[in-house]
């Protein structure tokens, strides 16, 4: 048995002590039902003490491991990742929801992030230890609204991942950083229906990337892509009416996978293109778990309060406590005796007026 304490043992001494101290004294100068009174008192406050003691019972779980592994999932959400033309006719964002919990699953000890980027990036999730909280945001991740779409631009998440990064490299210089870049590499400007256009490299990330991949979804022939207007109802997996291009008919999104095999070089990572869902652990498969553990592998020790018999001690002593007060204390709107050396009885008033002479009220007339 362990001490959990509640406050700092000085604190709990400089508190208890006296109170005890006191109840100890009372107990031995009085009698009586005092002296009961006290003794209930003096429980009260050692209750009370044990329970700042806060005794406990350690219990050591199975071992876990503990990594300093930083995965950074930068998804794609632009409209053509709805295009159908992943395994089969689904769309490629399926296989992105797919590819992220099963990374989660190879690398269980790490901390994730999420940033996803349309028309613009932002930030999903900060750093996090929950794998849990990875897979309900594939579960619910959407395309972006097609009436808002700006274009596919690779490089929209570059300003935001480098930043985010170097704070990471600044906070944790130790941590292992893998970025894993989930796109079909379209790079348009919302009105030219063909990729291929420049954009900015991600060299720069380079030393800052430990490890990862850059995965391609969609096929040369490409997909239509559903349209979403921010609805259940439409988006990919929906019958909402496809996306139509310049002359009307259902656009075709194709991947791109020179750029992404350009951006991979760029960051330092192999590329692999995803049309179907194969196994992700050859991703992850250079990581040496073992190797880059921050703590290793340790057992996990939890504690288990075991005071709360004496809270229900406390409790019981206190309702006593409580219910002698409430005897002690006059009911409301109880008059006072009347006390006869204080006030006259009704015959000494009687004999009083008797002996007062008759018209002496009067002025004597």
């Amino acid at each position: 048995m362990t001490l959990r304490m509640m406050w700092p043992l000085w604190l709990t001494l400089l508190v208890f002590v006296p109170l005890l101290v006191l109840a100890v004294w009372k107990i031995r100068t009085s009698h009586g039902q005092r002296r009961r009174d006290w003794w209930r008192r003096g429980a009260i406050v050692l209750t009370a003490l044990v329970i700042a003691l806060t005794p406990s019972v350690p219990r050591t779980m199975e071992e876990s491991l503990i990594t300093n592994v930083e995965m950074y999932f930068v998804v794609d959400r632009t409209g053509s990742m709805a295009a159908e033309d992943y395994d089969g006719d689904q769309a490629r964002l399926v296989g992105v929801q797919q590819d992220m919990v099963a990374l989660t699953q190879a690398m269980p000890a790490a901390r994730y992030s999420i940033l996803a980027f349309d028309s613009q990036t932002t930030s999903q999730l900060p750093l996090t230890t929950d794998s849990r909280a990875v897979r309900a945001w594939a579960d619910t991740v959407t395309q972006e609204i097609t009436a808002y779409s700006a274009g596919s631009a690779i490089d929209r998440p570059l300003a935001a991942l480098s930043e985010t990064l170097a704070a990471a490299a600044e906070r944790n210089p130790e941590n292992v950083r893998l970025v894993f870049l989930f796109s079909d590499g379209e790079n348009t400007d919302g009105s030219d229906s063909q990729a291929g256009g420049g954009f900015e490299s991600f060299a720069g990330l380079e030393p800052l990337v430990d490890g990862g991949a850059v995965l391609g979804y969609g096929t040369p022939d490409g997909g239509n892509m559903r349209s979403y207007d921010g609805s259940s109802g439409t988006g990919f997996g929906s019958d909402a009416p496809y996306i139509t291009d310049d002359t009307g008919q259902p656009a075709v999104s194709r991947i791109d996978e020179t750029a992404l095999r350009t951006v991979a070089d760029q960051l330092g990572v192999e590329y692999n293109h995803r049309i179907t869902p194969d196994p992700v652990e050859p991703l992850v498969a250079g990581v040496d778990v073992e190797e880059i553990a921050a703590d290793g592998r340790r057992d996990l020790t939890t504690y288990e309060d075991v005071y709360w018999p004496f809270a229900i001690v406390l409790a019981l002593l206190l309702a006593w406590e409580a219910w002698d007060l409430t005897r002690e204390v006059p009911r409301a709107g109880r008059k006072r005796p009347r006390d006869d050396d204080d006030f006259g009885t009704a015959d000494d008033d009687a004999d009083d007026r008797a002996a007062v002479p008759a018209g002496a009220g009067n002025g004597g007339r």
